[in-house]
């Protein structure tokens, strides 16, 4: 993981020992470094090197207000899927003609507000999608500027969960079928056809996905070409992967020398929107050791975080590295399921795991930047935890731990 490391034999965020953030903001906790986030994002907006282009990240991976401020300040664009996630982009200063609002289930409400804050682009995933969105930008007497996300039906060779471009799955319109929504697209005097739009899933590690993707993708521009659509960019969304174990995802510069070796001289800004890699790295998850439990088949580091902070090991059956916050020296690793309080045998954060600990120790999960702190729930009412980003030596709390009180404000008893 960039940017944390160990000094001293204690593990540091950037120049802050994780045992001082745990000391001042208990555990458990989700820590980022600001600058390993910035690395991550220049490392797709540099490599463009002059093309036209537009990095939006996409706010599903970690949505912290936090970290959109920081990535709005480098001029990065946004890819949302959500109304809440576009009051979140604009609340942290993000420009909305540098959105792109994704997802299938875009409802009338959502619409209307995107329409509201004058948005870069709808990536619409189905025909019943366009005529909502024609009827609604009318009504407003507004056009408003449209891509198709397209399925060209393409194994990302990713876990079945995060794979979105095969014809089975729920998103996009099928790539045979698209030519006839872009022509229903273009007869509406409320719609502005701009560009296309892909996603092939999530955790790619490697580049052949994408390039099989970007030829079937281009072929269509040309053919909208040929018909008088003047599209002016092509969105081939995200989903490459970082290293959890023993992953070797080809770098983000990769990933766009490759894309736009294709392009040729076609005169098309090229969009991406990456999430995972962007954060995914650039955080941890801190917590501590309350119990350690011998048995004469396992043993267990009972932690106090669990499956309701960080769900991807329960879900997806995803592997992260645990690391202890201090270096034992002497002391003989035992095998232990690292596993939280949660009332369910699902809850495990890392199991079969080497360590030397003690009751009292903090262990960090690595690469809980993305898709952990997001997707957090109240299960077993227990409060989401703080997030602390990291600059330099610095440690700003940039989201409080919720209370009890906080998780019952919403809720109330009726009378009798």
């Amino acid at each position: 993981m960039p940017h944390f490391s160990y000094r001293d034999g204690e593990l540091c965020a950037e120049q802050v020992p994780l045992s001082e953030i745990a000391a001042r903001f208990g555990t458990p906790c989700f820590i980022y470094s600001r600058a390993a986030i910035e690395t991550g994002w220049r490392a797709y907006d540099d490599a463009f090197a002059g093309r036209s282009h537009l990095v939006c990240y996409a706010v599903k991976a970690n949505g912290n207000l936090a970290l959109l401020h920081l990535l709005a300040r480098l001029g990065s664009g946004f890819d949302i899927v959500s109304g809440g996630e576009l009051e979140r982009v604009l609340r942290a200063g993000g420009d909305p003609a540098r959105i792109v609002f994704s997802g299938v289930g875009k409802r009338a409400d959502e619409i209307d507000q995107a329409l509201a804050a004058g948005i870069g682009c709808f990536n619409v995933e189905s025909a019943a999608e366009l005529r909502r969105l024609e009827r609604i930008a009318g009504a407003l007497g507004k056009r408003a500027r449209v891509a198709l996300r397209v399925n060209p039906d393409v194994d990302a060779g990713t876990h079945p969960y995060i794979a979105t471009a095969l014809k089975e799955s729920k998103f996009g319109i099928a790539h045979r079928e698209a030519l006839a929504v872009y022509r229903e697209a273009a007869r509406s005097p409320h719609l502005q056809v701009t560009g296309i739009a892909c996603h092939i899933g999530s955790q790619i590690t490697s580049l052949e996905p994408f390039i099989d993707a970007f030829t079937r993708v281009l072929q269509l521009a040309d053919s909208l070409r040929v018909e008088g659509m003047d599209i002016d960019h092509v969105d081939m969304g995200g989903g490459l992967g970082i290293r959890y174990r023993d992953e070797a995802p080809p770098a983000p510069e990769q990933l766009v020398q490759a894309l736009c070796a294709r392009i040729g001289q076609r005169t098309l800004k090229l969009m991406l929107e990456p999430g995972r890699s962007v954060v995914g790295e650039a955080g941890v998850l801190l917590t501590r050791v309350e119990y350690l439990k011998y048995g004469a088949a396992r043993n267990f580091a009972i932690v106090d975080a669990a499956m309701n902070d960080l769900l991807r090991p329960s879900l997806y059956d995803a592997w992260q590295d645990i690391l202890p916050v201090r270096q034992q020296s002497g002391s003989a690793p035992q095998t232990f399921d690292v596993v939280g309080p949660v009332c369910e045998s699902a809850d495990f954060l890392g199991l079969g795991r080497s360590l030397a600990i003690a009751e009292g120790d903090l262990l960090a999960v690595a690469s809980s930047g993305a898709y952990a702190a997001c997707m957090s729930s109240n299960y077993n009412a227990r409060p989401r935890a703080a997030e602390i980003l990291v600059d330099g030596s610095r440690a700003h709390e940039v989201r409080r731990r919720e209370s009890i009180e906080t998780l019952l404000t919403l809720e109330s008893i009726p009378p009798e």
